[in-house]
């Protein structure tokens, strides 16, 4: 650790001492030119000594320069080249006057020059969706956008899964949200396609990422601006199924020479309703010995309110400091009427349970970020700072009200009512620090470390009422407490030899977790230190052919409230328990690609996963009751198969299509308590992804998309069909300042879950049936005000991996 600050300090050292030439470029308009080339010629026979490029305020810098006497050029797309007066330099800084540059007078007559980014693009390590330019985007939410993105899944609880693998780390402007499980799902149900800019996927992200993440990352980048004066959108979508659904909300950016200043807010209201059907097996010494039938009718309502509020200070062109806040308040309910029926050997009916279950949460969560960025040079030289402070707060609770039918409808007993509180207060602290350090055009170093500290109190307050009275149920109360701190160091070289670049990466991380169940007295202590090595290597076979070979190992540790035992009732007979003796995963992940004319690309990938954490069902035949749980099952191994091809088949018709086959193997032993049992199971499926955009009228955009996938396996969960088609309509109006976008979401009704899972004594199918809300009339309105030519702003924020592992409750 010390070795590398020691290191730092002396690339900062010695480029802040450097003697340098440097100046700003702008327009007649006094407005800086952002990347216009700028060279340094020697004087006496106008050689070329460096080149450099302007910074988004103008700025160029020249260093390491020896004494003589020079010149300055600037050149731009659109305006006249303009040179500096001679100027002598003796080895003091030197500032060169403004060069102000003057549009070229060339006018080209009839033609214009428009730019329309592909919905979906494939680079070098990541495949990047371009949220404005899919019309079916409509309305959506981050989630919703999520399930029709190439090589994405999403489950029926929210879960998000990759190339047919879970335990995906999601970030937002490269910041982790702190959330995870259904609280995770809520927050990005909360946060509308219309405030973002692009979705990056990437299944084996560099070592300046945290490890988190087997499956890989997704990094949604939202809109930000920094054109000076003032500019912004507002939006409204509304979207009617069998219920309404509504949102909209203001975005703005403010800039001058010094101050950027940026804020928006989102809110809106979601409405849903389903039916769950789960069909049960039992049995006793391998023989079928009764079974269950159960139907459960669901509704789902929230709200949310998404606000920001953030500035950055350029105290000097290189120097500037920022800050951004960001809250989100996002309470929810859900009502669950369950009807199941237990049967004997036979199919005979010999008791009912009818149970009322209402579900809800209150969750708002405040995060701040403080960070600085010192640039050195217009190498790309650079220095950066992240602190981030996040307090997550929820309020849950859970009535379980339950009655038993003998076969005849009579009453069986009282009624029994469970009534449950579970409050939720998280702190997370982390600081990280970044440098990227630039040898030539060729070579870069990049070097970081960051560290990170979590405070969890969760506590679950239980009481039942069996018609005598209220009193405390302490075998379902639960008090746990967590503490961890994880402390990482990264370094990444890359190079560049003719065809061929070349990039090696390491990561090494230490984790220190603590956790008590304060009720029993008991808990576990956790101390561990990792290597996380990656390396990537391209072959530039031409201009229009890439070869790509890359490799990467990750961690997934357990989600904050998959450690903590204490149960959740879904209904009488299914419940959810956490299980703090969760080990972290560890995968192996290696990736061969090859793109063709810049149109096909084929990924052939193999990850091996061990102690992989997995939901697991488990039984109980003499009560006929099913609850889920979390365990590392051993072992998964996975090979797939990625073909992409994204071609503009005439002037106005653009079609990108994605497949993805994948064969997932899981090996390991399942205990049902009293004997082990081992378990293989296989599913070969298909992910596939189709999008067709359409340009007509100028003023006039259309799509058609859909997606399809098949035997997606979520764990030991094996899914069945299930996909989806939508298609679009956009007009631009108001002087293209303005965009009306209506369509129709999920056509014919197919976007329903069926699954089963068989292994041991389970025995399950499951199948949730949304047709009635699933298909979707979208309508929404967006207007941009001020300046539309917006550049994005700098990311900010140093949260890790801890950002995705809070659970919160969702909808």
């Amino acid at each position: 650790m010390k070795a590398l600050f020691i290191v730092m300090f002396l690339f900062v050292t010695q480029h802040i001492c450097a003697q340098h030439i440097s100046g700003t470029i702008h327009n007649e308009e006094g407005k800086p030119l952002t990347k216009a080339t700028v060279s340094l010629l020697l004087a006496k026979d106008s050689s070329v000594q460096k080149s450099a490029t302007t910074d988004e305020l103008g700025n160029f810098r020249f260093t390491d320069i020896k004494h003589s006497t020079y010149i300055v050029i600037a050149t731009a797309v659109g305006y006249n080249a303009h040179y500096s007066t001679t100027f002598d330099f003796n080895g003091t800084d030197q500032n060169v006057p403004a060069l102000v540059l003057s549009k070229t007078s060339t006018v080209l007559s009839n033609v214009v020059i428009t730019s329309k980014r592909p919905p979906v693009e494939v680079k070098a390590g990541k495949t990047v969706i371009n949220v404005d330019a899919s019309p079916t985007n409509t309305g959506l939410n981050v989630l919703e956008v999520l399930e029709k993105s190439p090589g994405v899944s999403v489950d029926n609880d929210g879960n998000v899964s990759l190339k047919g693998k879970g335990g995906v780390l999601i970030l937002i402007d490269g910041k982790q949200t702190y959330l995870s499980g259904q609280g995770l799902a809520a927050f990005l149900k909360s946060i509308q396609a219309n405030s973002l800019d692009q979705i990056e996927i990437m299944t084996n992200p560099p070592a300046k990422y945290d490890a988190a993440g087997g499956a890989g990352i997704i990094n949604i980048k939202t809109k930000k601006g920094t054109i000076k004066g003032i500019n912004g959108n507002m939006n409204f979508n509304y979207a009617q199924g069998f219920y309404p659904k509504y949102n909209g909300g203001a975005n703005f950016n403010y800039r001058n020479n010094k101050i950027n200043i940026f804020g928006g807010y989102n809110g809106g209201v979601w409405e849903g309703l389903s039916i769950l059907t789960i069909n049960r097996n039992f049995y006793r010494e391998e023989a079928l010995s009764g079974s269950s039938d159960q139907i459960t009718n669901r509704h789902n309502k929230s709200s949310w309110h998404n606000m920001k509020l953030g500035a950055d200070y350029y105290f000097t062109p290189k120097d500037v400091i920022g800050v951004a806040i960001n809250g989100n308040i996002n309470p929810w309910k859900n009502w669950q009427k369950s009807i199941s029926e237990i049967k004997d050997v036979d199919h005979v009916v010999h008791s009912s349970f009818v149970s009322d279950a209402y579900n809800a949460n209150k969750s708002s969560n405040i995060t701040t970020n403080i960070n600085y960025k010192h640039t050195f040079d217009s190498t790309g030289r650079e220095i950066s700072t992240d602190l981030d402070y996040g307090y997550y707060e929820s309020n849950g609770k859970n009535l379980l009200s339950t009655e038993i039918y003998n076969p005849d409808n009579s009453k069986r007993g009282n009624t029994i009512l469970l009534d449950g509180l579970f409050p939720s207060v998280i702190k997370i602290y982390t600081g990280k620090i970044d440098y990227v350090h630039p040898f030539n055009k060729n070579e870069k170093l990049e070097v970081g470390m960051k560290s990170s500290y979590v405070d969890i109190d969760n506590n679950v307050l239980y009481r039942r009422d069996t018609s005598t009275g209220w009193f405390p149920d302490e075998t379902r109360s639960n008090h746990f407490l967590y503490k961890e701190n994880v402390n990482a160091v990264y370094a990444i070289f890359s190079k560049s030899i003719k065809k061929w670049e070349l990039s090696a990466g390491l990561r090494v991380e230490n984790t220190n977790a603590k956790g008590t169940q304060v009720k029993s007295d008991s808990g576990f202590t956790r101390n561990y230190t990792n290597l996380f090595p990656n390396a990537a290597v391209m072959y530039n076979v031409n201009d229009k052919n890439q070869a790509g070979l890359s490799y990467s190992r990750r961690i997934r540790r357990p989600d904050y409230d998959a450690l903590n035992p204490f149960i959740f009732f879904l209904d009488s007979l299914t419940y959810g328990q956490g299980n703090p003796y969760l080990q972290p995963e560890f995968s192996n992940n290696i990736e061969l690609s090859y793109t063709f004319n810049r149109f096909l690309t084929a990924t052939v990938n193999y990850t091996q996963t061990d102690d992989i954490i997995t939901d697991i069902l488990k039984q109980n035949t003499e009560k006929g009751t099913t609850f889920q749980t979390k365990e590392n099952f051993s072992t998964m191994k996975q090979w797939g198969l990625t073909i992409t091809a994204n071609k503009q088949i005439v002037k106005w018709w653009n079609m990108n299509v994605y497949f993805n086959f994948f064969d997932n193997r899981y090996k390991g032993l399942y205990n049902n308590g009293n004997e082990n049992f081992p378990v293989q199971v296989k599913a070969t499926g298909l992910m596939s992804n189709m999008t067709s955009s359409f340009t007509f009228a100028e003023t006039w955009t259309a799509e058609l998309s859909g997606w399809y996938t098949n035997r997606i396996s979520e764990g030991l969960l094996i899914g069945g069909n299930m996909g989806a088609l939508n298609i679009a309509l956009a007009k631009q109006v108001l002087k293209k300042n303005g965009t009306i976008k209506i369509g129709v979401r999920d056509i014919f009704r197919t976007q329903n879950f069926n699954g089963y899972s068989r292994y041991a004594d389970v025995d399950l199918s499951v199948h949730n049936d949304r047709r009635k809300d699933n298909r979707q009339f979208l309508v929404s309105f967006t207007y941009k005000f001020g300046k539309n030519n917006i550049a994005p702003a700098r990311r900010r924020g140093g949260a890790s991996e801890e950002q995705n592992r809070v659970k919160s409750g969702g909808n």
